[in-house]
């Protein structure tokens, strides 16, 4: 997971959307070991950053493993688990998840001019 973090780090040095694309990065990542297959000894977890002018788009693509895509849970604030997408969907203006025969991908989309739900600003 550092490495990922890093990695986003370093693409997007500069841009205002970096820290929080760093910690959907690391959301999403930690998901992905801890409740997939990619968690597993030979298990891996993939990740896609796209950059343009007005979008940053974050994506984690498992190795699946489990029956049931992930979704967002509303936790209350003291839980100790569950409580990553619903963070990732607060920070992130938009949340797609997609399932396919071999994982599932989750991308998180963070607009240049926009608050998060999608305001402009």
């Amino acid at each position: 997971m550092s490495r990922a973090r890093r990695w986003t780090r370093d693409i997007l040095r500069g841009s205002p959307l970096a820290e929080d694309a760093e910690l959907i990065v690391s959301e999403l990542s930690a998901n992905a070991i801890l409740h997939t297959a990619s968690g597993r000894e030979y298990g891996s977890f993939h990740l896609a950053v796209a950059v343009s002018a007005q979008v940053v788009a974050v994506s984690v693509t498992d190795d699946g493993g489990t029956a049931t895509a992930p979704k967002v849970e509303h936790q209350d604030q003291d839980a100790e688990n569950g409580r990553g997408l619903g963070m990732v969907s607060a920070i992130a203006h938009r949340v797609v998840v997609h399932d396919s025969e071999q994982g599932h991908t989750v991308t998180a989309e963070l607009y240049a001019d926009a608050r998060p739900g999608g305001h402009p600003c």
